[in-house]
């Protein structure tokens, strides 16, 4: 804690074995949550303690609702292929509505690393990847394993100037998951534009905490199982429609062809003119899961989720005595892991990466969270 800092208070209630905070009872300096963010908040059942978001998020009640009656059905013997289109397809929409991109141009899939592998498939013999200097391997792997393909790290906050005339492409994450900062997105794609790259951003730990415009990009991958809150399985592509002229599908089955019913069987193969020629088969059940946190995200001011969340993040460094990161994502040295050893003792769920501790702040937090921590840890 800062020197001069409040006591912080506790109450007896009980959470895992330490003397969790009621939420009523802490002040915070966060900004106050709309309707409409309070209403989301209200989505999500007993979470005190999980500061997990960047590792794996919480299922609203509504998905969990919607899961199980799908399972009972499937368990009936009342369900079939056909009945989970619509659930497909109205995700779809409300990922693009988040992002900003038509619909078209957005393709569904289960990992990022399968989505990033098309695109690293396109890159000519000999060609530059400029990827960030310990960035999420899902992003980075596709390309080591490109034949012929020169790959450069660099650390985030030099990427933009690293940009040349000799890379074909820029390959990053928007938020990076080893330290929750913050790419300048402006700073690379202007440069990227300006010597002729492409881009390729992996939104998995920006979309739904952190404003996205997917369009500003060549393509990005997202998997909707953090800080979206949808079931692992359901993960998505945008790519426009010039870079598309590039990309091979070399992942095509049954569901990328143009009339997914007709494209069963060979030998002919007529492929969907839109980003849906990137479809894989969808894993059913978690596209029933995802339904509703994709349109409750996609309904929100994701500016003021963000504002929510690193303001929480905000209050943990001051409340710490460390220098404020303005994220999401909070981490420190942890070389060992005994701060989160500490928290875990504590009936605290945060996540460990690369050395750092890792407390993610999002919708469910607030500053009874912050308190619980600092507790913890003293």
């Amino acid at each position: 804690m800062r020197a001069g800092a409040a006591p912080l208070a506790t109450d007896p209630g009980q959470y895992g074995r330490m003397t969790y905070p009621a939420r009523s009872s802490v002040r915070s300096t966060a900004p106050a949550a709309s309707a409409a963010l309070a209403s989301a908040r209200a989505s999500f059942g007993d979470t005190h303690g999980y500061l997990a978001a960047a590792a794996m998020g919480v299922p609203t009640r509504e998905s969990v609702a919607a899961q199980k009656a799908d399972l009972d059905d499937c368990a009936r013997a009342a369900r079939s292929p056909r009945d989970y289109e619509g659930a497909i397809e109205r995700s779809r929409a409300h990922y693009a509505a988040l992002v900003g991109v038509d619909v078209d141009r957005v393709a569904i899939g289960s990992q990022t690393s399968v989505m990033a592998s098309v695109i690293a498939a396109a890159v000519p013999p000999g060609a530059e990847v400029l990827c960030v200097d310990g960035d999420f391997t899902s992003i980075v792997f596709p390309f080591l394993q490109a034949p012929a393909v020169r790959v450069r790290h660099v650390p985030l906050e030099d990427l933009a100037a690293s940009i040349t005339d000799a890379t074909w492409l820029v390959a990053f994450s928007h938020i990076q998951s080893a330290t929750g900062r913050v790419a300048d997105v402006v700073s690379i794609a202007t440069a990227a534009a300006a010597h002729g790259a492409f881009t390729l951003c992996d939104t998995t730990q920006s979309a739904g905490v952190h404003p996205v415009d997917a369009a500003a990009f060549d393509a990005t991958v997202c998997h909707a199982y953090k800080w979206l809150c949808a079931p692992r399985g359901a993960a998505f592509l945008t790519v426009t429609a010039q870079f598309q002229e590039r990309l091979t599908p070399v992942q095509a089955g049954w569901c990328a062809g143009a009339d997914v019913w007709q494209s069963c069987y060979g030998p002919e193969m007529r492929l969907a003119a839109t980003a849906r020629r990137f479809d894989v088969s969808p894993a059913w059940s978690a596209w029933v899961g995802a339904e509703h946190p994709l349109q409750m995200f996609a309904s929100l001011d994701i500016d003021e989720v963000w504002r929510y969340a690193s303001g929480l993040g905000d209050e943990l460094c001051d409340a710490r005595g460390i220098p404020r990161q303005h994220q999401a994502i909070v981490t420190w040295a942890d070389p060992e892991g005994h701060d989160l050893a500490r928290l875990t003792n504590a009936g605290i769920r945060a996540s460990w990466r690369a050395g750092r501790l890792r407390a993610a702040f999002h919708l469910w937090n607030d500053a009874s969270d912050v308190v619980a921590v600092v507790n913890a840890l003293r």
